[in-house]
């Protein structure tokens, strides 16, 4: 077996971890930061969904009596994964300036 590595798996890569409450709004900023890394021909891997976390929380309705009597609650947390290859000082610098809408999370590494 040969350990070859081809260009791509040398190359570095920024990796954008992207996470919101709400999918559309989740939709939007990753659209938006895939077409400002396309606007300055930096390749672009994704967007891959990731599972989407489910938060449960049960309370119950009064405070003493009526154990039986409760309600449940649940908060959604959606993921999208973005790589994007070789990225340039302009791409950075353009992803760094970029201002996306609250309640949108995102990290970025360098792989």
């Amino acid at each position: 077996m040969s350990d070859k590595k081809t260009k791509k798996d040398e190359a570095n890569r920024l990796r954008i971890r992207v996470r919101a409450y709400e999918s559309k709004i989740l939709d939007s900023s990753v659209k938006q930061i895939m077409d400002t890394a396309l606007r300055f021909g930096a390749e672009v891997s994704g967007p891959i969904p990731l599972p989407t976390e489910i938060k449960k929380y049960t309370v119950n309705r009064s405070s003493f009596v009526y154990k039986d009597a409760r309600e449940q609650f649940e908060m959604r947390v959606h993921k999208r994964l973005i790589d994007i290859i070789d990225p340039d000082n302009k791409v950075i610098e353009s992803l760094t300036n970029l201002s996306l809408p609250s309640g949108v999370n995102i990290d970025v590494k360098m792989i």
